[in-house]
């Protein structure tokens, strides 16, 4: 049976190269980089170029890259770091709606821990407005976060904008681009944001490893103790190897992005043209063109987007849906919800994400599927209904 993945935004493949480039520090080269024999000099060399790597990617410097154990590290340690730091001048933070739930339970712990959150509702495209958040600052607002990219539809927020107003008032600003590193250029400069999350699986590096980028002079305290590793931001022996491997997928990236991001871009384009053209009534989800090249959301209403990905899945097909059906109720995605979507139409929900790997065969594969299951399950649906009965389908 054909195999086909798109499920690229939950994670990616190991790059070859990647692979072969963590593969020395999980063997022969596998000492401690705070030693400082030979062994330990040579872990430390790769740590510290893949420090330059990975600050090349969003335009830092590597001083300002340290690395965490994923996005969701990094989103904590931005997010508690700073209220830690700056709990004397305020106790209000902002953020949006849809963020990943590695920024929204890190702010709902901050909130039973005497913070106030201000949750910035989005349009039905899933973008934030600018004039929504200047209206939520206060004297004591200490921390906006707002995500680069959405996660499940791929919408880009307007960082820039948000940054310029977050500057204006000297309050730091983070953004969680773990969905769009290695997807999209990032500068971390041209975006005005002082602190930025990324994570190594989301584009063809290894699980586990992550960083977040701190802009120079700004002051954050750490949510782990122990050494002074990572100037004592982030305590604990680094992984030298997955860090290698982060590097090297950011060099990737970074010499690649365009063209290989064009090429994606297409593919799903074409994908989306094909199901629109096939399917009535089908939703696409997300900015029309302000959204990550490789990601397509599309709602199917009257149908359960679990059960369009078991059926794909029977195909070889592997995607992700919007939704779960659990004993004939649906739960829908918060993301879905925010953006304003009727849960006739949110239940419906089916993300297929692209990745270097897939052809224009394996699309067409996937589209013809697509339509099959869906004119399946809606005649099952009709029968079920004919009958008086209901089912999640």
């Amino acid at each position: 049976m054909k195999t086909v993945y798109l499920d690229h935004c939950a994670t990616s493949p190991l790059h070859p190269d990647v692979l072969k480039t963590m593969l020395p520090f999980l063997r022969d080269s596998f000492g401690n980089p705070s030693s400082i024999h030979t062994l330990g000099r040579k872990a430390r060399e790769a740590v510290e170029e893949a420090r330059g790597r990975v600050a090349a990617l969003i335009g830092a410097n590597a001083s300002e890259i340290v690395f965490t154990s994923g996005g969701t590290e990094a989103n904590n340690l931005a997010i508690q770091g700073i209220a830690r730091a700056r709990k004397d001048r305020g106790n209000h933070i902002v953020t949006s709606s849809i963020e990943h739930h590695a920024v929204l339970k890190t702010c709902q712990y901050l909130e039973r821990s005497g913070f106030t959150v201000t949750y910035l509702p989005v349009d039905h495209h899933g973008i934030v407005n600018p004039e929504d958040l200047k209206k939520a600052l206060t004297d004591k607002t200490i921390l906006v976060s707002v995500m680069h990219a959405n996660n499940e539809v791929g919408t880009i927020e307007p960082i820039p904008e948000i940054g310029r107003i977050v500057t204006e008032r000297g309050i730091p600003f983070h953004t969680d681009a773990v969905q769009s590193a290695g997807k999209v250029p990032l500068n971390v400069k041209e975006m005005s944001v002082d602190l930025l999350s990324i994570s190594a699986h989301k584009f063809y590096g290894p699980k586990g490893i992550g960083a977040l980028y701190i802009r120079e002079g700004i002051r954050i305290d750490p949510i782990l103790y122990g050494g002074e590793q990572e100037k004592g931001i982030r305590s604990g022996t680094e992984n030298v190897a997955s860090v290698a491997g982060l590097g090297k997928a950011c060099e990737l990236a970074r010499e690649t992005v365009a063209v290989r991001m064009d090429e994606i871009r297409k593919l799903r384009d074409a994908l989306q043209e094909r199901i629109s053209t096939a399917v009535p009534g089908l939703t696409i989800n997300g900015h029309p063109m302000s959204r990550l090249p490789n990601c397509l959301s599309v709602s199917v209403p009257g149908l359960i987007g679990e059960t369009i990905l078991r059926d794909l899945d029977a195909r070889g097909i592997a995607v992700s849906s919007g939704s779960a059906c659990t004993s004939h109720s649906v739960e829908i995605s918060h993301v879905l919800s925010a953006m304003g979507l009727p849960k006739e139409t949110a239940q419906g929900t089916v993300r297929m994400s692209l990745g270097i790997m897939n052809t224009p065969d394996e699309i067409e594969y996937t589209a013809a599927s697509f339509v099959e299951v869906v004119e399946k399950l809606k005649t099952l649906s009709e029968i079920e209904n004919s009958l008086g009965s209901r089912r999640c389908y």
